[in-house]
């Protein structure tokens, strides 16, 4: 089954709701415009409830058929970055230094458009929530609606999530079964030696040293202490030390991040962390300072759920356009507390781009309006897979 006929009808105004959401982007917890646009056309599309103001900015919506009990929560996120774009289209943003530069302008009208279809044709049974989520990009807006009582207040049995991927050719699906994308870790190792004279560096304790055989013994965790069957990142993206050529610093500290998919894997990095940075911090006479903070959890489907999924997908875009062997991403989305509290499985739909350079956080990127309406047709026929109508095909 391609793309539904009555979503084709209304392509264009798809397209105009994207490059709207486009040129106005709000980063977390800002998405004030953004709320009040996807609310006003829930309501204009006879949506039956539209709840504002969930975990700061938030918007679900509440749609009704037949008498089933059964109910899916289907989510989008809502928020830009804060880039300077340089795509040039004529519907580039016109809030500097804020772009839509991971494609969330086309994930919050794919989930419009699905309302509009699901509101007119009611073909289904049970209850859909609309969750439009602010915040995903690193401030957990997942996390501030779970925390406002989302599941307590629209209780979905499963939830599901979609996203963009440039390095899929447009239309093409990619389900995982179990993880999807990856947790996400930030560390700050502070080291505390003794400053001195560059010229007499016996008499300090020179931090630069030590942070850097730190830099390099962290990596033994990836390279000596992890099986290389399994996927662990540890990347060092910042080292702070100094600001003379003649003074060796008193202090110097390393930033960086951890990925992982597995829990077990996530806790040993992070204990052997802590115990490598002791380690080194003593072998130097320097005190070490480390803050570990633990970001999004891994993103992991249920199995039913991805098998469910794929399904869908390949109803809307043929068998062959459905990746079920896609490598998962080490990147990391919050979506994963989502699917921590409720069974679901979260999709990449392939938009292209990726060759051209057009990569997500990139200052070149732009949502492609080609996979508006692949997008709305697979949450329209997952809704009326998963909620079947009486005599429904």
């Amino acid at each position: 089954m391609p793309v539904l006929n009555r979503v084709a009808e209304y392509v264009e105004e798809l397209v105009a709701w994207r490059r709207d959401l486009h040129a106005h982007p709000e980063l977390a917890y800002e998405e004030r415009r953004t709320a009040a646009f996807v609310a006003e056309r829930l309501r204009s599309f006879g949506v039956d409830e539209v709840h504002t103001g969930i975990g700061g900015t938030g918007v679900v919506g509440v749609l009704r058929a037949g008498s089933g009990r059964g109910s899916i929560a289907l989510r989008a996120d809502m928020d830009a970055l804060p880039i300077q774009e340089e795509t040039g289209v004529a519907w580039a943003s016109r809030n500097a230094g804020k772009m839509h530069a991971c494609g969330h302008d086309g994930h919050t009208t794919m989930l419009l458009g699905a309302a509009r279809y699901l509101a007119e044709t009611r073909r289904f049974d049970g209850t859909v929530y609309l969750i439009f989520q602010p915040a995903e990009e690193g401030l957990s807006g997942a996390r501030a609606m779970l925390e406002d009582g989302l599941f307590e207040r629209f209780p979905a049995d499963r939830v599901f999530g979609m996203h963009n991927w440039p390095w899929l050719e447009p239309g093409v699906f990619a389900v995982h079964d179990g993880a999807a994308m990856a947790a996400s870790d930030e560390f700050r190792i502070r080291l505390e030696g003794r400053g001195c004279h560059a010229a007499m560096p016996h008499l300090g304790r020179d931090p630069i040293i030590a942070g850097c055989a730190l830099v390099q013994a962290l990596q033994s965790l990836v390279a000596r202490e992890t099986d290389p069957l399994e996927a662990l990142v540890l990347s060092v993206t910042c080292f702070h030390a100094g600001d003379a050529y003649n003074v060796v610093p008193q202090t110097a500290e390393l930033v960086g991040t951890v990925r992982t998919f597995r829990a077990d894997l996530r806790d040993r990095a992070e204990a052997r962390l802590r115990e490598i940075a002791r380690g080194v911090g003593a072998s130097f006479g320097l005190a070490i300072e480390v803050d570990y903070r633990r970001g999004y959890p891994a993103t992991v489907n249920t199995s039913g759920e991805a098998e469910r999924c794929a399904a869908v997908a390949a109803e809307i875009a043929g068998e062959e356009a459905v990746r079920r062997d896609e490598r998962p991403s080490m990147g990391s989305e919050d979506f994963a507390f989502m699917l921590e509290r409720r069974p679901g499985a979260y999709v990449w739909l392939g938009q292209g781009g990726a060759a051209e350079g057009r990569i997500l956080h990139s200052p070149f990127y732009d949502f492609n309006d080609e996979i508006l309406p692949h997008g709305v047709s697979y949450w329209a026929r997952l809704v009326e897979r998963l909620l079947p109508a009486a005599g429904a095909d």
